[in-house]
């Protein structure tokens, strides 16, 4: 086994992604210490051969990289503040959904505590861990990363994006963003469909097939905004704006809300109203800036 692979980590959180870390590093040889604020979660890690820490102290004061995997940015300092003292020398590894300003402050506070810091954004569900598909994307200290980079990558294909601490979980949350609409996109589409008798799974089928071709176009698009050059559409905002009106109307007679739809459908009157109708979808990315 690689020496890379025998580097003791410690994991701090044991939600279900917190757990799924522990467990990939205990399949793959790591000695791993674990603690979580409420008793009990670590069992089948301990029976799988973590060591569980009684306090946080005692569960820090391991070797090897710190893992904080905890529920927000107020619970890293909950759970680090009163044992800040401990971690000078240490190395500390943010796995925290935390805002970009917020994985900044932790940077900052981390270094006045002569802690080196890395944050990262986890780009995968708890099962996912361990399995192809899976990434983690860093940012903060580079020297943290080029010395775990092995055992990080057990987790996840890893990606370093330089040592602004908040870049990678700018690019963590606009791809969540990207995520979380298309989910309510779907969510959506399936209460129209129910007015209809289509079940949410078989329309899940078809919409799987739908959005993945749409996707596609998600580069060209790119493309486009950053060229801002927004003058020869395809298809324009006007002619968006019609769908968007169309199915609003489709959605009141089915008797679904439109709490997902409305927000781009504001965007698009938004736009036609000020004279932009003739040009590009893509336009509305100016709207949001």
């Amino acid at each position: 086994m690689a020496e890379t692979t025998k580097t003791p980590v410690t994991i701090l959180g044991l939600g279900a992604m917190g757990q799924a870390l522990a467990a990939t590093f205990l399949k793959a040889g790591l000695p791993t210490r674990v603690w979580n604020r409420t008793p009990g979660k670590d069992a089948d890690l301990l029976a799988a051969g973590a060591v569980g820490g009684a306090t946080v102290a005692e569960a820090i004061d391991a070797d090897g990289p710190i893992i904080a995997v905890l529920l927000d940015h107020a619970s890293v300092h909950a759970t680090l503040d009163p044992v800040a003292d401990r971690l000078a020398g240490r190395q500390l590894i943010n796995l925290t959904s935390t805002a970009p300003g917020e994985a900044r402050e932790l940077a900052t506070w981390a270094a006045s505590h002569d802690c080196d810091y890395l944050d990262g954004g986890i780009m995968a569900v708890p099962p996912m861990i361990g399995q192809p598909g899976a990434s983690i994307l860093y940012s903060g200290s580079q020297a943290v990363f080029d010395a775990h980079r092995e055992t990080l990558e057990l987790l996840a294909a890893a990606e370093y994006f330089g040592d602004d601490a908040g870049f990678a979980s700018t690019y963590d949350f606009a791809l969540l963003a990207t995520m979380y609409a298309m989910f309510g996109g779907f969510m959506h589409g399936a209460a129209m469909m129910r007015s209809v008798g289509v079940s949410a799974a078989d329309f899940g089928r078809r919409a799987t097939a739908w959005v993945t071709a749409m996707a596609e176009s998600l580069p060209d698009q790119g493309q486009v905004i950053d060229s801002a050059t927004y003058t020869d559409p395809v298809q324009s905002i006007a002619f968006h704006k019609a769908a968007l009106d169309a199915i609003t109307r489709a959605s009141r007679d089915a008797n679904v809300t439109l709490d997902f739809v409305a927000p781009m459908k504001t965007l698009l009157d938004r736009q036609v109203a000020d004279g932009h109708g003739a040009l590009g979808f893509e336009r509305i990315f100016e709207e949001l800036r």
